[in-house]
């Protein structure tokens, strides 16, 4: 596993994230094999995938795919939803991944002991990625975000094999960190999502409405889920965050309200349910995320 020598790396859910990562990783040199249903897969076999970026540049690359990972591969990137992964997995065997490395991109904490009860715990591989990129059609990918950046971790991976990791990635093209602090990386990430996710959600708008019209809310969960990654030791800059929040363009939606207009499942457990049971767990009061969490659950 040389960086000086391509690798093979599996993409389990060809979307905006993973999508636009198996580009990246294949446009760098590295074979790259797609994993995702049998109507998505020969589309990508077909005409492989396109992307649309004003940070990469709009470039089509060709890509391997199959429904099914069926030989070893140096790593495998999880960017299906976390409503689907349980499912998903089913297409990455074990005993096919071989000691791959495996890099989970999803929102939430949870997923993390079940992919370390599903796979070897040294070869799972904590990340966290921020970009907007949404997928338009089978392998067809546009990025709205300036930055596309990752960040890993593992508390039961070797470090060596971490840092290999992180130095494909950013060869590709994405700005990487690591291997860092597990806690850290997955809860900072969670403290920006959470409220941005929960509160479009909740009120069916952009962050350019829930920053003005909402804001209380807004800011209020902020405080409560940073609260929470307090309690587990993480510090978060809340501030940063909340100018995140305000540089963001008027129609940035979450994928959350994405998939709430589209009428597909919501991440509501993996982003509010998890936020709950670690505040319950830390004893974090958590009123305004438990109140738009139901609210949202009652549709």
């Amino acid at each position: 596993m040389s960086n000086e020598t391509p690798w093979t790396i599996a993409v389990l859910g060809p979307g905006g994230v993973g999508g636009l990562l198996a580009a990246l990783l294949a446009r760098a040199g590295h074979r790259v094999v797609c994993l995702a249903g049998e109507e998505t897969a020969r589309t990508l076999r077909e005409g492989g995938i396109s992307v649309r970026s004003g940070q990469f540049g709009d470039f089509s690359v060709p890509v391997e795919a199959d429904t099914q990972l069926r030989e070893p591969v140096d790593a495998c990137v999880i960017a299906v939803k976390a409503t689907a992964m349980p499912q998903a997995l089913d297409r990455v065997p074990p005993a096919a991944l071989g000691d791959g490395l495996v890099l989970p991109l999803l929102n939430g904490v949870d997923h993390m002991p079940l992919l370390r009860s599903h796979y070897s715990p040294g070869q799972v591989v904590a990340g966290a990625i921020r970009v907007e990129s949404t997928r338009t059609a089978p392998g067809v990918i546009e990025q709205g975000s300036p930055f596309a950046d990752v960040d890993l971790a593992s508390d039961t991976a070797p470090a060596k094999r971490v840092e290999a990791l992180a130095a494909v990635l950013r060869d590709a093209g994405p700005g990487v960190s690591g291997p860092g602090d597990e806690q850290r990386i997955l809860w900072t990430k969670m403290a920006f999502l959470a409220p941005m996710a929960l509160s479009t959600t909740r009120y069916r708008a952009p962050v350019g409405v829930v920053r003005t019209e909402h804001r209380a809310d807004l800011l209020a969960l902020l405080a409560e889920t940073t609260a929470v990654a307090a309690s587990l030791g993480v510090t978060v800059d809340a501030d940063r965050v909340r100018a995140l929040y305000d540089s963001f363009p008027e129609p940035t939606k979450s994928s959350m309200l994405r998939d709430a207009e589209a009428g597909r499942p919501l991440e509501l457990d993996a982003i509010g349910g998890a936020l709950l049971r670690a505040a319950e767990r830390g004893g974090v009061a958590t009123p305004t995320a438990a109140r738009l969490v139901a609210e949202i659950a009652a549709g």
